[in-house]
């Protein structure tokens, strides 16, 4: 079911409780992010990120509280409605999950076909747009082996991009990537979130958050908190 919201609001839970099957994860998660917004959600391992990113895309039902993400209404969402809501979301993911036996733009195809694309050149065209977007406007014909990782995970991007997204949910998007291409990376999301698409990046490199720092929502015990962002100290423990 679709629902409004403010205008700048794109991401609105309250009150809500995160379940990982029958396991509470996170108790009264209040959360609002904007359009355009760049926010990162850290925490230590097993304290709620993913479950909270698996939340948001209706992998995880919402059972209890309010959550409307991109206009729909989470404890309502029929299982009809799910592939509608995941095409108003982008997903970046740590271990790529690219087609090894596909080419770089036979990947891309593969998820245009599946979300309803027919034309060719409609196809093509916009392949060609967002590889242009992530700096592979001649990789097309590559297949995934004969990337870098960094390259790899642009094409993720690039993927994430093809029916553009309102948000984009980037789950430890640089956790296999060296600190130089991690940072390339980094960038990248930061610049997408100015074409008005709101980035969430779950991560515990807390070297990125120092070095592009930004709004940032920490899991811990159970509860989701607001972060200063030069609590320095704190990133240190994740």
């Amino acid at each position: 079911m679709q629902e409004t919201l403010p205008l700048d609001v794109i991401i609105e839970l309250k009150d809500c409780q995160i379940w990982q099957q029958d396991h509470l994860v996170l108790s009264n998660v209040n959360l609002c992010v904007g359009k355009g917004e760049f926010m990162y959600l850290v925490g230590r391992v097993g304290t709620g990120k993913t479950s909270l990113i698996k939340t948001l895309n209706a992998q995880i039902p919402l059972k209890e509280g309010t959550g409307i993400v991109a206009g729909f209404n989470l404890t309502k969402l029929r299982k009809k409605e799910i592939p509608f809501l995941r095409r108003k979301l982008g997903i970046v993911f740590q271990d790529f999950q690219l087609l090894i036996d596909r080419s770089v733009h036979d990947n891309l195809e593969f998820v245009l076909k599946a979300t309803g694309w027919k034309n060719k050149n409609d196809i093509d065209k916009r392949i060609g747009e967002v590889l242009e977007k992530v700096g592979l406007g001649l990789k097309g014909y590559k297949m995934p082996h004969q990337l870098s990782g960094g390259e790899q995970q642009r094409v993720v991007i690039g993927r994430a991009l093809l029916n553009d997204p309102d948000i984009i949910l980037a789950d430890e998007p640089t956790g296999n990537l060296d600190p130089e291409t991690s940072e390339g990376i980094i960038k990248l999301l930061k610049e997408i979130s100015t074409t008005g698409r709101a980035v969430v990046i779950a991560t515990h490199n807390y070297t990125i958050l120092k070095r592009f720092p930004s709004r940032t929502v920490k899991c811990e015990n159970g509860r989701l908190l607001e972060m200063k962002i030069d609590e320095e100290i704190e990133l240190e423990r994740l």
